[in-house]
């Protein structure tokens, strides 16, 4: 890897993987009880799923990068347009940005990584899926731009889009998707949960919480990174994208599913 990868990397983990510290106030915005024993029980269960989720990977890596890019994609979709609507097809052109059209751009940079997640032949044969689902990807982004015209409250959506797409081009891959889970993605989540907490101690105790669940976060990946068993560039992509995976799951049950406040 390049130093800007290492940098991208480091930006994935640094600045990305917090946003999803403020999980424990979305668990109790639905109704989770903040009481000792319901608040224990909420982070074994979070645990739990994480590891199910790692598991999971290391029986089956191609199904399971599969399914953490079709999940990426639904909720990556999800979160671009949360400030809009929730419309299929401004979620499907959306979605596919990080899952299709990152790897379609770059397919000699992707493959790589992809390699490194679950083995050369099955990276070969997952890359062969997504590029056959690219071209599909790019009629939805065109129909896209055309319900626009009429429906102009996802037209800042679309110019973000747009934009994202031109980056995608223009850079190596883990920096593009590394822009985009910093900058779009993990921001305005984090802008969008702290609106809604609207009273001091709500906030004082999502950031108390956002820094304990980082630091737990990190130094699970440097116990990783000591222990696991490949070279230095392999273990840093496998320990990236896996422990993505694993918080995503518990992460997107949360957000996508359990919390059905509006999004303002």
């Amino acid at each position: 890897m390049t130093n800007w990868d290492m940098l991208a990397i480091a930006a994935i983990l640094l600045i990305g993987v917090p946003h999803g510290g403020l999980d424990g106030a979305i668990a109790r915005r639905v109704g989770w009880s903040s009481g000792t024993l319901p608040w224990l029980g909420f982070h074994l269960i979070y645990i739990f799923l994480a590891m199910v989720v790692v598991s999971l990977w290391w029986l089956f890596p191609l199904y399971s990068l599969g399914f953490f890019l079709a999940l990426s994609a639904f909720h990556f979709g999800a979160s671009d347009i949360a400030h809009t609507d929730s419309h299929w097809l401004p979620w499907l052109a959306h979605g596919g940005f990080v899952s299709i059209a990152i790897p379609s751009f770059q397919p000699v940079s992707v493959e790589p990584v992809f390699a490194m997640l679950v083995g050369s032949i099955n990276a070969t044969v997952l890359m062969n899926i997504v590029e056959a689902l690219f071209i599909p990807w790019v009629i939805s982004v065109i129909i896209y731009s055309a319900y626009v015209y009429k429906h102009q409250q996802y037209r800042m959506p679309l110019l973000n889009l747009c934009l994202l797409i031109t980056i995608a081009n223009i850079l190596p891959p883990l920096i593009s998707f590394a822009l985009y889970f910093c900058l779009w993605h993990s921001l305005s989540h984090m802008l969008l949960i702290w609106r809604s907490l609207k009273q001091p101690e709500m906030r004082s105790r999502a950031c108390y919480e956002t820094v304990v669940y980082s630091l737990i976060a990190w130094s699970a990946l440097i116990v990783g990174f000591y222990y696991l068993q490949a070279s230095a560039n392999t273990a840093l992509i496998q320990l990236t994208f896996i422990g993505l995976a694993a918080l995503t799951v518990p992460h997107m049950l949360l957000v996508d599913f359990a919390d059905k406040q509006p999004r303002t």
